[in-house]
């Protein structure tokens, strides 16, 4: 039920953050960050954790003073950026010494968990890979946050008072951020698969399946993979 929530939080705010910038509304930017709160709280206060609660209230009023000054808009042109940067973050920590990258350990799980060994091109290939997502992510968290310096007339320079030497409009920039990023990490995520099915071939019966067995790690792997 908690996912389903977060779920439809998520949905919600991706709409309202793009409604928001190609309207032009700040009201429904309020509502954007209000929903940003709800979703980044959801789990914790499910989890009756008291700095979630103290912290609520105290995140509503800032959502409310950006609103009331004029700049509710602001913080959703950095949301895109913090958020694949953490993302980033997730895979690139694991290529540490001494960690198992995050992919090599997703392939584990799959092909019958740690006391099972990938073969050692199947080590090479996942570290790679890790390393691929989080070069990717951080690339596009570069983009998003040049996109949101020069986007007009209320992006990050503009609102310095900076007139940036080239623009796009507020409306192109949620474009990007708000759909475009999904596009491009799910094209990198099923063009991998194709090549990493001629690279391997005979692991998976079909994409469906390969889907399939990601879903049936179930939330507790994925939970503990994040942390």
């Amino acid at each position: 039920m908690l996912l389903i929530v977060e779920i439809a939080l998520a949905l919600a705010y991706g709409l309202l953050a793009h409604l928001a910038a190609a309207w032009r509304n700040d009201v429904l930017s309020l509502a954007a960050l209000l929903a940003l709160v709800a979703m980044l709280l959801a789990a914790p206060i499910a989890a009756r954790r008291a700095w979630a609660w103290l912290a609520l209230p105290v995140l509503v009023a800032a959502a409310w003073w950006l609103y009331a000054a004029g700049h509710a808009g602001v913080p959703l042109l950095l949301v895109p950026v913090a958020f694949i940067l953490l993302i980033a973050w997730v895979f690139g920590r694991t290529l540490r010494r001494g960690r198992t990258p995050l992919i090599s350990r997703i392939v584990l799980a799959l092909e019958g968990g740690p006391d099972a060994p990938l073969a050692p091109e199947l080590i090479a290939y996942t570290r790679a890979l890790t390393a691929f997502w989080a070069a990717l992510l951080v690339t596009l968290a570069l983009v998003n946050l040049v996109l949101a310096a020069i986007a007009t007339p209320d992006g990050l320079l503009a609102s310095l008072g900076i007139t940036p030497p080239v623009s796009i409009t507020r409306t192109q920039w949620s474009w990007f951020a708000n759909l475009f990023n999904y596009g491009i990490v799910g094209g990198a995520f099923i063009g991998e698969y194709a090549w990493r099915k001629r690279r391997f071939p005979n692991r998976y019966a079909s994409f469906a399946d390969f889907l399939r067995r990601m879903g049936g790690l179930g939330p507790a792997f994925w939970r503990d993979l994040l942390r």
